[in-house]
Protein backbone atom coordinates (compact mmCIF):
# COMPACT_ATOMS: atom_id res chain seq x y z
CA UNK A 1 0.00 0.00 0.00
CA UNK A 2 2.46 2.57 -1.28
CA UNK A 3 2.14 5.43 -3.61
CA UNK A 4 -1.00 6.23 -5.01
CA UNK A 5 -1.38 6.18 -8.66
CA UNK A 6 -3.27 8.86 -10.79
CA UNK A 7 -7.20 8.25 -10.57
CA UNK A 8 -8.66 7.11 -13.99
CA UNK A 9 -11.59 8.22 -15.53
CA UNK A 10 -14.47 5.62 -16.90
CA UNK A 11 -15.08 7.44 -19.61
CA UNK A 12 -11.32 6.30 -20.73
CA UNK A 13 -11.96 3.21 -21.14
CA UNK A 14 -11.52 1.73 -24.44
CA UNK A 15 -14.39 1.19 -27.09
CA UNK A 16 -15.24 -2.63 -27.82
CA UNK A 17 -13.26 -3.05 -30.90
CA UNK A 18 -10.03 -1.86 -29.43
CA UNK A 19 -10.42 -3.83 -26.94
CA UNK A 20 -10.17 -6.87 -28.97
CA UNK A 21 -7.22 -5.57 -30.86
CA UNK A 22 -5.49 -4.42 -27.56
CA UNK A 23 -6.68 -8.17 -26.17
CA UNK A 24 -4.75 -9.54 -29.01
CA UNK A 25 -1.54 -7.71 -29.02
CA UNK A 26 -1.58 -8.60 -24.95
CA UNK A 27 -2.12 -12.62 -25.44
CA UNK A 28 0.82 -12.89 -27.40
CA UNK A 29 2.81 -11.30 -24.83
CA UNK A 30 1.90 -13.10 -22.43
CA UNK A 31 1.43 -16.59 -24.70
CA UNK A 32 5.79 -17.69 -23.35
CA UNK A 33 4.59 -17.04 -19.37
CA UNK A 34 1.44 -18.42 -19.33
CA UNK A 35 3.50 -21.71 -20.85
CA UNK A 36 5.27 -22.01 -18.08
CA UNK A 37 2.17 -21.38 -15.55
CA UNK A 38 0.07 -23.10 -17.06
CA UNK A 39 -0.53 -26.07 -14.11
CA UNK A 40 -1.98 -22.90 -12.49
CA UNK A 41 -4.32 -21.82 -14.84
CA UNK A 42 -6.92 -24.12 -15.58
CA UNK A 43 -11.11 -24.68 -15.79
CA UNK A 44 -12.46 -26.26 -12.53
CA UNK A 45 -13.83 -29.54 -14.08
CA UNK A 46 -17.80 -30.35 -12.97
CA UNK A 47 -18.90 -27.01 -12.38
CA UNK A 48 -20.96 -26.25 -15.15
CA UNK A 49 -21.38 -27.86 -18.95
CA UNK A 50 -20.05 -25.44 -21.47
CA UNK A 51 -23.35 -24.14 -23.19
CA UNK A 52 -23.60 -20.83 -24.49
CA UNK A 53 -25.58 -19.64 -21.51
CA UNK A 54 -23.26 -20.19 -19.16
CA UNK A 55 -21.48 -17.15 -17.42
CA UNK A 56 -17.54 -17.82 -17.52
CA UNK A 57 -16.07 -15.86 -13.83
CA UNK A 58 -12.22 -16.11 -12.58
CA UNK A 59 -10.59 -16.47 -9.40
CA UNK A 60 -7.31 -15.91 -8.64
CA UNK A 61 -4.80 -16.70 -6.19
CA UNK A 62 -1.47 -17.63 -4.87
CA UNK A 63 -0.50 -21.29 -4.11
CA UNK A 64 2.21 -23.66 -3.30
CA UNK A 65 4.61 -20.90 -2.61
CA UNK A 66 7.13 -20.31 -0.15
CA UNK A 67 5.54 -16.56 0.92
CA UNK A 68 2.15 -15.88 0.69
CA UNK A 69 -0.67 -18.40 0.11
CA UNK A 70 -4.28 -17.97 -0.66
CA UNK A 71 -5.26 -21.29 -1.83
CA UNK A 72 -8.87 -20.84 0.44
CA UNK A 73 -10.23 -18.11 -1.86
CA UNK A 74 -9.73 -20.41 -4.96
CA UNK A 75 -11.52 -23.32 -2.79
CA UNK A 76 -14.05 -21.36 -1.72
CA UNK A 77 -14.95 -20.24 -5.16
CA UNK A 78 -15.25 -23.99 -6.12
CA UNK A 79 -17.64 -24.37 -3.22
CA UNK A 80 -19.88 -21.14 -4.31
CA UNK A 81 -20.10 -22.12 -8.00
CA UNK A 82 -21.23 -25.76 -7.27
CA UNK A 83 -23.77 -24.49 -5.00
CA UNK A 84 -24.99 -22.01 -7.35
CA UNK A 85 -25.33 -24.27 -10.16
CA UNK A 86 -26.84 -26.79 -7.76
CA UNK A 87 -30.12 -25.06 -7.75
CA UNK A 88 -30.05 -24.24 -11.61
CA UNK A 89 -27.74 -20.99 -11.63
CA UNK A 90 -29.08 -17.69 -11.72
CA UNK A 91 -31.89 -16.77 -14.11
CA UNK A 92 -31.28 -20.68 -15.33
CA UNK A 93 -27.23 -20.10 -16.59
CA UNK A 94 -25.11 -21.79 -15.10
CA UNK A 95 -21.56 -20.25 -14.05
CA UNK A 96 -18.29 -21.76 -15.65
CA UNK A 97 -15.15 -21.15 -13.10
CA UNK A 98 -11.37 -20.53 -13.98
CA UNK A 99 -9.27 -20.60 -11.78
CA UNK A 100 -5.75 -19.19 -12.10
CA UNK A 101 -2.29 -19.50 -9.49
CA UNK A 102 -0.28 -16.34 -9.64
CA UNK A 103 2.70 -17.70 -8.08
CA UNK A 104 2.87 -14.82 -6.23
CA UNK A 105 4.65 -12.92 -9.30
CA UNK A 106 4.49 -10.46 -11.19
CA UNK A 107 4.66 -12.15 -14.07
CA UNK A 108 1.73 -14.69 -12.94
CA UNK A 109 -0.47 -11.87 -12.28
CA UNK A 110 -0.02 -10.37 -16.17
CA UNK A 111 -0.64 -14.20 -16.81
CA UNK A 112 -3.53 -14.81 -14.81
CA UNK A 113 -5.27 -11.29 -15.74
CA UNK A 114 -4.17 -11.92 -19.67
CA UNK A 115 -5.87 -15.82 -19.42
CA UNK A 116 -9.26 -13.57 -18.28
CA UNK A 117 -9.09 -11.32 -21.10
CA UNK A 118 -8.80 -14.46 -23.42
CA UNK A 119 -11.43 -16.23 -22.27
CA UNK A 120 -13.76 -13.73 -22.39
CA UNK A 121 -14.55 -13.74 -18.66
CA UNK A 122 -17.32 -11.17 -17.33
CA UNK A 123 -15.31 -10.84 -14.06
CA UNK A 124 -12.62 -11.36 -11.86
CA UNK A 125 -13.83 -12.21 -8.62
CA UNK A 126 -13.01 -12.94 -4.92
CA UNK A 127 -9.29 -12.85 -5.62
CA UNK A 128 -5.82 -11.95 -4.25
CA UNK A 129 -2.55 -10.54 -5.80
CA UNK A 130 -0.14 -8.28 -4.38
CA UNK A 131 0.56 -7.12 -8.10
CA UNK A 132 -1.82 -4.66 -9.15
CA UNK A 133 0.77 -2.82 -11.51
CA UNK A 134 0.67 -6.09 -13.51
CA UNK A 135 -3.10 -7.18 -13.78
CA UNK A 136 -4.90 -4.18 -13.76
CA UNK A 137 -3.58 -2.90 -17.07
CA UNK A 138 -5.06 -6.01 -19.38
CA UNK A 139 -7.90 -5.89 -17.00
CA UNK A 140 -8.90 -2.47 -17.94
CA UNK A 141 -7.93 -2.56 -21.19
CA UNK A 142 -10.44 -4.97 -21.70
CA UNK A 143 -13.08 -3.47 -19.84
CA UNK A 144 -12.85 -6.30 -16.91
CA UNK A 145 -14.33 -5.66 -13.41
CA UNK A 146 -12.15 -6.94 -10.51
CA UNK A 147 -14.60 -7.67 -7.79
CA UNK A 148 -13.82 -8.25 -4.31
CA UNK A 149 -9.74 -7.87 -4.38
CA UNK A 150 -8.21 -8.36 -1.36
CA UNK A 151 -7.00 -4.72 -0.72
CA UNK A 152 -3.27 -6.08 -1.23
CA UNK A 153 -2.66 -3.22 -3.88
CA UNK A 154 -3.48 0.51 -4.03
CA UNK A 155 -4.55 -0.20 -7.35
CA UNK A 156 -7.73 -1.76 -6.30
CA UNK A 157 -8.53 1.84 -4.46
CA UNK A 158 -8.32 3.60 -7.47
CA UNK A 159 -8.61 1.47 -10.53
CA UNK A 160 -12.03 2.15 -12.48
CA UNK A 161 -12.86 -1.46 -12.94
CA UNK A 162 -11.94 -1.90 -9.09
CA UNK A 163 -15.17 -3.19 -6.87
CA UNK A 164 -13.42 -3.52 -3.38
CA UNK A 165 -15.72 -5.19 -1.12
CA UNK A 166 -13.19 -3.95 1.80
CA UNK A 167 -10.47 -1.22 3.12
CA UNK A 168 -7.57 -3.05 2.63
CA UNK A 169 -4.62 -2.39 5.34
CA UNK A 170 -5.61 1.17 5.15
CA UNK A 171 -8.57 0.49 7.69
CA UNK A 172 -6.90 -2.14 9.53
CA UNK A 173 -4.03 -0.21 10.79
CA UNK A 174 -5.68 3.18 11.23
CA UNK A 175 -8.34 0.97 12.75
CA UNK A 176 -5.73 -0.43 15.13
CA UNK A 177 -4.32 2.62 16.39
CA UNK A 178 -7.76 3.74 17.42
CA UNK A 179 -8.30 0.95 19.46
CA UNK A 180 -5.54 1.51 20.97
CA UNK A 181 -5.18 5.19 21.72
CA UNK A 182 -7.04 4.50 25.40
CA UNK A 183 -5.76 1.35 26.51
CA UNK A 184 -1.66 1.83 25.50
CA UNK A 185 1.19 3.49 26.76
CA UNK A 186 4.09 3.96 24.09
CA UNK A 187 3.33 2.27 21.10
CA UNK A 188 6.45 0.72 18.71
CA UNK A 189 5.24 0.05 15.26
CA UNK A 190 7.74 -2.88 13.73
CA UNK A 191 7.91 -2.57 10.39
CA UNK A 192 9.66 -3.04 7.16
CA UNK A 193 12.56 -0.96 5.90
CA UNK A 194 11.19 -0.20 2.17
CA UNK A 195 8.73 1.73 0.17
CA UNK A 196 5.89 -0.73 1.26
CA UNK A 197 6.11 0.35 4.63
CA UNK A 198 6.32 3.87 4.16
CA UNK A 199 3.21 4.49 4.52
CA UNK A 200 2.54 2.45 7.75
CA UNK A 201 3.62 4.73 10.04
CA UNK A 202 1.21 7.30 9.27
CA UNK A 203 -1.90 5.14 9.07
CA UNK A 204 -1.45 3.70 12.80
CA UNK A 205 -0.90 7.60 13.68
CA UNK A 206 -3.96 8.59 12.11
CA UNK A 207 -5.93 6.18 14.55
CA UNK A 208 -3.34 7.17 17.27
CA UNK A 209 -4.19 10.69 16.89
CA UNK A 210 -8.03 10.32 16.66
CA UNK A 211 -7.86 8.89 19.57
CA UNK A 212 -5.87 11.47 21.32
CA UNK A 213 -2.56 9.26 21.45
CA UNK A 214 1.09 10.28 20.59
CA UNK A 215 2.10 8.70 17.45
CA UNK A 216 4.01 5.45 17.30
CA UNK A 217 7.67 4.93 18.18
CA UNK A 218 8.82 3.78 13.98
CA UNK A 219 11.08 1.20 14.20
CA UNK A 220 12.46 0.12 10.86
CA UNK A 221 13.44 -3.95 10.18
CA UNK A 222 15.20 -4.79 7.02
CA UNK A 223 13.15 -7.01 4.34
CA UNK A 224 15.63 -10.15 4.83
CA UNK A 225 15.80 -10.87 8.23
CA UNK A 226 15.59 -14.28 9.39
CA UNK A 227 16.06 -13.60 12.98
CA UNK A 228 14.83 -10.33 14.86
CA UNK A 229 16.17 -11.30 18.53
CA UNK A 230 17.61 -7.15 18.17
CA UNK A 231 14.45 -5.82 16.91
CA UNK A 232 12.12 -7.80 19.80
CA UNK A 233 14.58 -6.44 22.58
CA UNK A 234 14.59 -2.55 20.58
CA UNK A 235 10.60 -2.70 20.54
CA UNK A 236 10.42 -3.96 24.42
CA UNK A 237 12.67 -1.43 25.06
CA UNK A 238 10.92 1.38 23.70
CA UNK A 239 7.54 -0.23 24.68
CA UNK A 240 8.41 -0.21 28.38
CA UNK A 241 9.61 3.14 28.42
CA UNK A 242 6.74 4.36 30.42
CA UNK A 243 5.95 2.85 33.94
CA UNK A 244 3.26 4.35 34.18
CA UNK A 245 0.68 2.72 31.34
CA UNK A 246 1.23 -1.09 29.33
CA UNK A 247 3.25 -0.68 26.31
CA UNK A 248 1.98 -1.72 23.02
CA UNK A 249 4.23 -3.36 20.39
CA UNK A 250 3.00 -4.04 16.70
CA UNK A 251 4.45 -5.95 14.20
CA UNK A 252 3.71 -5.07 10.61
CA UNK A 253 6.02 -7.79 8.72
CA UNK A 254 4.16 -9.30 6.71
CA UNK A 255 5.11 -13.29 6.19
CA UNK A 256 7.69 -12.57 8.66
CA UNK A 257 5.21 -11.10 11.72
CA UNK A 258 5.86 -15.41 12.88
CA UNK A 259 8.97 -15.06 12.52
CA UNK A 260 9.54 -11.91 14.61
CA UNK A 261 6.84 -13.03 17.53
CA UNK A 262 8.94 -16.17 17.98
CA UNK A 263 11.64 -13.86 19.20
CA UNK A 264 9.49 -11.55 20.42
CA UNK A 265 7.89 -14.25 23.05
CA UNK A 266 11.42 -15.36 24.25
CA UNK A 267 12.79 -12.30 24.46
CA UNK A 268 9.45 -10.25 26.48
CA UNK A 269 10.52 -13.03 29.54
CA UNK A 270 13.07 -9.94 30.28
CA UNK A 271 10.69 -6.84 30.60
CA UNK A 272 7.79 -5.73 32.16
CA UNK A 273 4.51 -6.84 30.29
CA UNK A 274 3.58 -5.26 26.94
CA UNK A 275 0.86 -6.03 24.94
CA UNK A 276 0.87 -6.83 21.15
CA UNK A 277 -1.73 -6.27 18.48
CA UNK A 278 -1.92 -6.27 14.49
CA UNK A 279 -4.47 -6.59 11.92
CA UNK A 280 -5.82 -9.46 10.32
CA UNK A 281 -3.80 -9.81 7.23
CA UNK A 282 -0.49 -10.37 9.78
CA UNK A 283 -2.43 -12.48 12.20
CA UNK A 284 -5.94 -15.09 12.07
CA UNK A 285 -7.09 -17.60 14.16
CA UNK A 286 -4.64 -20.24 12.44
CA UNK A 287 -1.66 -18.16 13.54
CA UNK A 288 -3.02 -17.51 17.10
CA UNK A 289 -3.81 -21.49 17.28
CA UNK A 290 -0.29 -22.15 15.71
CA UNK A 291 1.52 -19.73 18.52
CA UNK A 292 0.05 -21.52 21.75
CA UNK A 293 -3.42 -20.05 21.42
CA UNK A 294 -4.10 -18.61 25.22
CA UNK A 295 -0.82 -19.15 25.87
CA UNK A 296 0.61 -17.51 23.25
CA UNK A 297 2.12 -14.00 22.48
CA UNK A 298 -1.69 -12.95 21.33
CA UNK A 299 -3.31 -13.73 24.14
CA UNK A 300 -5.33 -9.96 25.01
CA UNK A 301 -4.30 -8.61 21.88
CA UNK A 302 -6.50 -6.30 19.98
CA UNK A 303 -6.77 -7.37 16.01
CA UNK A 304 -8.45 -5.54 13.44
CA UNK A 305 -10.49 -7.15 10.68
CA UNK A 306 -12.98 -5.87 7.70
CA UNK A 307 -15.66 -8.43 8.52
CA UNK A 308 -17.51 -9.78 11.78
CA UNK A 309 -15.64 -12.64 13.70
CA UNK A 310 -16.23 -16.45 12.81
CA UNK A 311 -18.55 -16.94 15.26
CA UNK A 312 -20.79 -14.62 14.02
CA UNK A 313 -24.10 -15.94 12.99
CA UNK A 314 -24.18 -13.75 10.03
CA UNK A 315 -21.47 -16.50 8.73
CA UNK A 316 -23.98 -19.27 8.98
CA UNK A 317 -24.61 -19.65 5.50
CA UNK A 318 -21.42 -19.32 4.28
CA UNK A 319 -20.57 -22.28 6.66
CA UNK A 320 -23.54 -24.42 5.42
CA UNK A 321 -22.30 -23.95 1.43
CA UNK A 322 -18.67 -25.08 3.02
CA UNK A 323 -20.33 -27.93 5.10
CA UNK A 324 -22.55 -29.17 1.58
CA UNK A 325 -20.33 -28.52 -1.41
CA UNK A 326 -16.78 -28.48 0.47
CA UNK A 327 -16.88 -30.97 3.04
CA UNK A 328 -13.20 -32.05 4.04
CA UNK A 329 -11.76 -29.44 1.95
CA UNK A 330 -8.97 -28.45 4.64
CA UNK A 331 -7.89 -25.54 2.43
CA UNK A 332 -11.06 -23.54 3.20
CA UNK A 333 -11.25 -21.99 6.86
CA UNK A 334 -14.28 -19.70 7.61
CA UNK A 335 -12.55 -17.73 9.94
CA UNK A 336 -9.76 -17.04 7.15
CA UNK A 337 -10.08 -13.40 5.60
CA UNK A 338 -9.39 -14.36 1.77
CA UNK A 339 -12.44 -16.95 2.17
CA UNK A 340 -14.53 -15.02 3.76
CA UNK A 341 -13.75 -12.11 1.10
CA UNK A 342 -14.17 -14.66 -1.85
CA UNK A 343 -17.58 -15.11 -0.68
CA UNK A 344 -18.73 -11.68 0.25
CA UNK A 345 -17.61 -10.84 -3.81
CA UNK A 346 -19.27 -13.55 -4.96
CA UNK A 347 -22.66 -12.37 -3.29
CA UNK A 348 -22.00 -9.15 -5.20
CA UNK A 349 -21.53 -10.94 -8.36
CA UNK A 350 -24.68 -12.94 -7.65
CA UNK A 351 -26.09 -9.40 -7.25
CA UNK A 352 -25.49 -8.46 -10.32
CA UNK A 353 -26.26 -11.08 -12.16
CA UNK A 354 -30.01 -11.01 -10.62
CA UNK A 355 -29.91 -7.42 -11.28
CA UNK A 356 -29.27 -8.53 -15.13
CA UNK A 357 -31.98 -10.77 -15.28
CA UNK A 358 -32.47 -12.48 -18.69
CA UNK A 359 -30.45 -9.83 -20.76
CA UNK A 360 -27.47 -10.02 -22.21
CA UNK A 361 -24.50 -10.94 -19.51
CA UNK A 362 -20.98 -9.55 -20.61
CA UNK A 363 -18.06 -7.93 -18.67
CA UNK A 364 -19.43 -4.44 -20.02
CA UNK A 365 -23.11 -5.34 -18.65
CA UNK A 366 -21.53 -6.02 -15.54
CA UNK A 367 -19.02 -3.38 -14.95
CA UNK A 368 -22.38 -0.86 -16.34
CA UNK A 369 -24.82 -2.59 -13.34
CA UNK A 370 -22.28 -1.81 -10.81
CA UNK A 371 -21.73 2.08 -11.93
CA UNK A 372 -25.15 2.29 -11.77
CA UNK A 373 -26.05 3.26 -8.49
CA UNK A 374 -26.50 -0.65 -7.54
CA UNK A 375 -26.74 -1.19 -3.77
CA UNK A 376 -25.61 -4.67 -2.70
CA UNK A 377 -26.42 -6.18 0.86
CA UNK A 378 -24.18 -8.62 2.28
CA UNK A 379 -26.52 -9.65 5.13
CA UNK A 380 -24.57 -7.30 7.47
CA UNK A 381 -21.04 -8.83 7.13
CA UNK A 382 -20.27 -5.45 5.55
CA UNK A 383 -22.34 -2.31 5.19
CA UNK A 384 -24.83 -2.03 1.64
CA UNK A 385 -21.79 -1.69 -1.04
CA UNK A 386 -22.07 -0.14 -3.95
CA UNK A 387 -19.12 2.44 -5.99
CA UNK A 388 -20.26 5.23 -7.65
CA UNK A 389 -17.64 6.97 -9.65
CA UNK A 390 -15.99 9.55 -7.11
CA UNK A 391 -16.41 7.80 -3.70
CA UNK A 392 -15.80 9.46 -0.30
CA UNK A 393 -12.05 8.80 -0.04
CA UNK A 394 -11.57 10.13 -3.71
CA UNK A 395 -10.02 13.29 -2.28
CA UNK A 396 -7.70 11.02 -0.14
CA UNK A 397 -6.63 9.18 -3.66
CA UNK A 398 -8.79 6.02 -3.24
CA UNK A 399 -11.59 6.58 -5.22
CA UNK A 400 -12.78 3.06 -4.94
CA UNK A 401 -13.14 2.30 -1.67
CA UNK A 402 -16.06 1.78 -0.70
CA UNK A 403 -16.37 0.09 2.76
CA UNK A 404 -14.01 2.11 5.51
CA UNK A 405 -15.53 -0.31 8.24
CA UNK A 406 -13.19 -2.12 10.67
CA UNK A 407 -14.21 -4.70 13.53
CA UNK A 408 -12.42 -4.43 16.65
CA UNK A 409 -11.50 -8.17 17.75
CA UNK A 410 -9.35 -9.50 20.66
CA UNK A 411 -8.25 -13.00 22.04
CA UNK A 412 -9.66 -14.24 25.29
CA UNK A 413 -8.51 -17.82 25.87
CA UNK A 414 -6.74 -18.26 22.49
CA UNK A 415 -10.03 -17.19 20.56
CA UNK A 416 -11.10 -14.12 18.49
CA UNK A 417 -13.71 -12.48 19.89
CA UNK A 418 -15.55 -9.63 19.00
CA UNK A 419 -14.48 -6.42 20.89
CA UNK A 420 -16.79 -3.76 19.84
CA UNK A 421 -20.49 -3.94 19.43
CA UNK A 422 -20.36 -2.41 15.78
CA UNK A 423 -18.02 -1.99 13.34
CA UNK A 424 -15.62 1.61 13.04
CA UNK A 425 -15.87 3.73 10.24
CA UNK A 426 -12.44 4.70 9.40
CA UNK A 427 -13.48 7.27 6.77
CA UNK A 428 -13.33 10.44 8.19
CA UNK A 429 -10.15 9.53 10.35
CA UNK A 430 -8.76 8.34 6.54
CA UNK A 431 -9.76 11.70 4.93
CA UNK A 432 -7.53 13.56 7.36
CA UNK A 433 -4.49 11.14 7.37
CA UNK A 434 -1.42 12.24 6.09
CA UNK A 435 -0.67 9.99 3.32
CA UNK A 436 1.75 11.72 1.40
Amino acid sequence: MTGRRPISSTSRILPAAHRRVRATALSAAAMTACASLAAGCGVVPGLSTSTDDSIKVMTWAPQGTTATNKPGMPAMAVAYVKWINSQGGIHGRKLKLLTCNDHNTSVGAATCAQRAVDENVVAVVGSYSQFGDSYFAPLEGAAIPYIGGYGASTQEFTSPVSYPVNGGSLTLLAGLGEALAGSCGPVTLVRPDSIAGDQLPQLLDSGLRAGGHAKAIDQLAAEDLTEYDQQSQKALESATSDSGKTGCVVPELGDRTATFMDNFQRARQDYPKVKTAAEVGSVDQTVINSTGGAAGPYEGSYITGWYPVASDRRWDEMKKVIGKEAFGDNRIDPADAGVQTTWIAYQVLTAVLEKTGDGEVSADSVRHTLNDGLKVSTGGLTPPLSWPYQGKLAAAGFARLANADVNVQTVRSGLLQSANKQALDMTKILENADLS
